[in-house]
């Protein structure tokens, strides 16, 4: 009977889908979707920018009038007298008076040197500063989740490897056992394999914690129960066609930290156009109607009312404030300044990062095909070996040295898989491009 890799793999693969079989399969656009519902970071940011859609208003730019109503009412008491012009002196202890006005007023500023539509560009600005912050956000948490959940795959197909390997080791035991109750081997043989089974249950029993801890950081990303389980995908497909020059002319255009950096350039230059406004006039219309009612204990009149309409225009023009117009001109303009400083700086940034991570991104994909040889090298290497270990034509240390070479292999095929997906992922997230 041959013992071939393959079916001591797929036995692996039985018990991992026995201990899965009750927990749902969670797909990366699953993920996503739950992240971009739940996620707080992403929830928060929202918030902002519903504020500064709110924001997006004539009346707060300043450009609508301002309607108020008003009353006011005062009440004495006061001992007093009077010496009037007939020389009558008139006295009263505890007398009354009240006044009594109201009415509703109206402002309304027609012309500030235009720096209310200066305003009302810059809330505009600001709402789209508000969105690209919230494109950065959702691109991070995407990334972020796209990330964890491709380490879980990597993690998956890394406790299959070592289930397999510790599969073969419980046959390497038993063979081991049966050798040396026949008399074939020594109890020196069946010790070591023990000792290598023990050291294969050791190392699945750390990749399983493992696998849970990052099963509970992406369950933290996508704002759900910490100890919720499931499995992911088995097998993490990578896009080889990147071209570097489409994805840097992507992130000029489409990179939010960018966007972002090119509107805060527009606000501080509307800025600078609220600060020159401020050297033209101002010119308000006013308007209202008034009641008013007076009473009064002593005097030549006890009580007198009133009613009626008011209104008027009024202008104020800067002449000198002790060259704080000056001042604030020259602050505005260095603040323009340091926005496209802000820019270029991060223009360059953005640049190095892209190119840093095309050449990991070539570099991994040169490496996912080498290890993917590897691993079936190692795998046949494996297959012989357990044959030759079966009838007993090599020693346990070199079965053993062809196991960990198929478990290193494996492993080193699914980490470089996993690294050409997280180059992938973050030449995507800088050009903006990456899918949700």
């Amino acid at each position: 009977m041959k013992y071939k890799i393959a079916v001591l793999f797929a036995f692996a693969l039985m018990l991992l889908s026995g201990r899965a079989n009750a927990q749902e399969v969670l797909t990366l656009e699953e993920a996503i979707r739950i992240t971009l519902e739940r996620n707080y970071d992403i929830k928060l940011i929202a918030n902002d920018l519903e504020i500064s859609r709110n924001n997006v208003s004539a009346g707060n730019a300043g450009m609508l009038p301002v309607v108020e109503g008003n009353l006011v009412q005062n009440n004495t008491i006061q001992n007093s007298s009077q010496t009037r012009e007939s020389g009558q002196e008139v006295e009263r202890n505890g007398a009354k008076g009240s006044t009594l006005n109201y009415g509703v007023g109206l402002n309304w500023t027609v012309f500030d040197g235009f720096g209310m539509f200066a305003r009302y560009d810059q809330l505009k600005e600001l709402r789209k500063l508000g969105e690209a912050n919230l494109q950065q956000t959702i691109l991070t948490r995407v990334a972020d989740v796209t990330s964890v959940y491709y380490n879980l795959v990597q993690q998956q197909q890394q406790l299959k490897a070592l289930d397999t390997a510790m599969v073969i080791s419980r046959e390497r035991v038993q063979t081991a056992q049966n050798r040396f109750e026949i008399g074939k081997a020594a109890r020196l043989e069946v010790l070591n394999a023990q000792v290598d089974f023990n050291t294969d249950t050791t190392n699945i029993l750390r990749q399983r914690e493992l696998y849970q801890n990052t099963q509970t950081q992406l369950n933290e990303l996508m704002a759900r129960d910490a100890n919720t389980r499931f499995r992911v995908a088995e097998t993490i497909t990578i896009d080889d066609q990147l071209n570097f020059s489409e994805l840097s002319a992507k992130a000029v255009q489409q990179n939010p930290s960018l966007q972002a950096a090119l509107i805060s350039k527009r606000v501080a230059e509307l800025d600078l156009r609220q600060v020159k406004a401020n050297r033209l006039p101002t010119i308000s219309l006013n308007s209202g109607y008034n009641l008013s009612r007076s009473e009064s204990a002593l005097g030549f009149t006890t009580l007198s009312t009133g009613k009626g309409f008011n209104y008027g225009i009024s202008a104020s023009v800067p002449i000198f404030n002790g060259f704080q117009q000056r001042r604030n001109q020259q602050n505005a303009s260095i603040n323009i300044s340091s926005a496209e400083l802000e820019y270029e700086r991060l223009n360059q940034t953005i640049n190095t990062q892209l190119t840093t991570a095309y050449n990991t991104y070539q570099t991994s994909l040169s490496l996912v095909k080498l290890e993917e040889k590897n691993q079936e090298i190692a795998k046949r290497n494996l297959e012989i070996t357990m044959e030759k270990f079966r009838i007993g034509s090599i020693t346990p240390i070199e079965f053993r040295e062809a196991q960990l070479n198929y478990v290193n292999a494996t492993v080193r095929y699914s980490n470089a898989q996993y690294l050409a997906k997280l180059a992938e992922v973050s030449l995507k997230e800088i050009a903006g491009v990456l899918t949700f």
